[in-house]
């Protein structure tokens, strides 16, 4: 997931990032934009619009990707960690 916590949208980020491992105890990688590495990764994808999530394969292809503040179901980003 790539976000900034100085955002207006920081606060339900936090929250659903927090229910994400608490019913799945698995944890999203954060970045923030303005990092190095946040910004190659911003780079490589396109990223242009925060927060987003990509789901991403061993070899760094986009499965599936999800931008804005409407934050997707917790089942559905799950399903690519398990998948």
């Amino acid at each position: 997931m790539i976000w900034r916590e100085e955002s207006d949208y920081a606060r339900s980020v936090i929250e659903w990032l927090r229910e994400f491992e608490h019913r799945t105890g698995r944890t999203i990688e954060s970045f923030e934009p303005d990092s190095p590495e946040g910004e190659s990764i911003c780079r490589t994808y396109d990223v242009l619009e925060y927060p987003t999530i990509l789901a991403l394969d061993n070899d760094g292809k986009i499965l599936q990707e999800w931008r804005g503040t409407m934050l997707p179901k917790i089942d559905d980003v799950n399903y690519y960690l398990i998948g």
